[in-house]
């Protein structure tokens, strides 16, 4: 059993139904470590199945068809949800996935080892696995135990006016532009995609969420 070490974590708030994100493209060199635990957006939005919850956690943002080619999860990284089913800002859950050779591995939804900032890899709260995806191929994905899984890079789906954004504080434009000019367009991700039933989550009616990466100690 493996501890791992939090480099850099994002965070939000998600109700259940509701489709929520945050996001921070591109964080400072020291905390980024060339980008594979770089966390772009998080995503939790009820599913198609309406008994379903699908968490998306992207990394490794502004990737060129170029640079995304060649990008890699990194298997000394683990990507970790985090869910608070009582309201305490505390994880009650995780779902932690990991990479090993071509498959990304997935933990979860279990009550975490440890809380805060290191972690126990829950070997024995195997959920299921996935062949992770390659640029310019159709996506790959997973069913098992109730829940299905993906992994591999996507175009990044976060719009965002930066130009115009700039504008506003520069004083040079009082407001956004409708349209606006996606800073991110023909760019991608890495994502993972798991979604999950909503009867493995609690009872409660609200879910709080936040993602982290890990790295291998």
């Amino acid at each position: 059993m493996k501890k791992t070490k939090m480099i850099l974590g994002l965070s939000l708030v998600a109700v259940s139904g509701l489709i929520l994100v945050a996001a921070d493209h591109i964080d400072a060199p020291a905390t980024a470590s060339g980008g594979a635990n770089d966390i772009t957006d998080v995503y939790a939005f009820q599913g198609q199945n309406t008994n379903n919850l699908v968490f998306a956690v992207n990394t490794q943002g502004l990737l060129s068809p170029n640079a995304t080619a060649a990008a890699k999860f990194d298997e000394n990284i683990m990507i970790e949800i985090n869910i608070d089913n009582n309201g305490d800002n505390v994880e009650d859950l995780v779902i932690q996935a990991i990479k090993r050779d071509d498959k990304m591995y997935f933990f979860g939804p279990v009550a975490p080892g440890t809380t805060g900032t290191t972690s126990t890899v829950k070997t024995a709260a195997a959920s299921g696995s996935v062949t992770i995806s390659q640029y310019g191929t159709a996506a790959l994905t997973a069913e098992q135990n109730g829940m299905k899984f993906f992994a591999g890079p996507r175009d990044d789906p976060f719009f965002f006016d930066l130009g115009r954004f700039q504008a506003i504080l520069g004083g040079t434009a009082t407001g956004f532009s409708n349209p606006g000019t996606d800073t991110f367009a023909g760019t991608n991700v890495m994502s993972i995609v798991v979604e999950v039933p909503k009867s493995m989550l609690g009872s409660s009616s609200a879910v709080g969420v936040w993602a982290e990466t890990k790295k291998k100690q």
